[in-house]
């Protein structure tokens, strides 16, 4: 018996390319969901979380709408944060990128997403699939939690809007990474969200 998580970061939203924090998918990020939705729809799902976020709450809406016995269910564990600060292991070249970021904000994310991962890392009995609609930055801790990597190499990990990552358990044995960022339900130019240049 295995316990699947599957990771989607959600779908393009219209003011990603005006700065704005949140808000409703694009045409393009309909599309995306849309063929995410297609290419998960023989999976046995158990659950459906998402962040709260409006763009993540629309891609879960799309998605259980081709899934009619799933029920999207919002959790605060899976809003957008910034999980770690600059740390004595971190490459300078990351440090721009904390320039904007307080350290009450770092607090916040380090907590959640500790959290986050005893919440639904913990193993469930039986043969279990979920899904979590979530963000780019969680989902890189996610990974980088199972990979056991240093706390900031979440920074390294990056994922495209709707790109799948799935991470399993078998009974008495440790998460494993089976997948990660996997876009062949995607064309290539649905494929968005990926930084040409990290961080910018």
């Amino acid at each position: 018996m295995t316990h699947y998580i599957y990771l989607v970061r959600h779908g393009e939203h219209q003011d990603a390319e005006h700065g704005l924090v949140d808000g409703p998918l694009s045409p393009r990020g309909r599309r995306q969901a849309a063929l995410l939705a297609d290419r998960l729809s023989g999976v046995p799902f158990d659950a459906l979380w998402h962040s709260p976020l409006e763009r993540a709450s629309q891609t879960a809406r799309a998605v259980a709408e081709r899934m009619p016995s799933l029920t999207p269910e919002p959790s605060a564990l899976l809003f957008d944060c910034v999980p770690t600060g600059m740390t004595d292991e971190t490459p300078a070249a990351f440090e721009p990128f904390f320039g904007s970021i307080t350290e009450a904000e770092v607090e916040a994310g380090r907590a959640q997403m500790s959290d986050a991962t005893s919440e639904f890392l913990a193993r469930k009995r039986g043969e279990v699939h979920e899904l979590l609609i979530t963000h780019n930055f969680v989902i890189a801790w996610f990974v980088r939690e199972v990979l056991q990597a240093p706390d900031w190499r979440w920074m390294t990990l990056n994922q495209a809007h709707c790109g799948l990552t799935v991470i399993a358990q078998k009974q008495g044995r440790p998460w494993t990474l089976l997948s990660h960022n996997d876009l062949a339900h995607l064309p290539v130019e649905l494929r968005t969200g990926l930084p040409e240049v990290y961080p910018v």
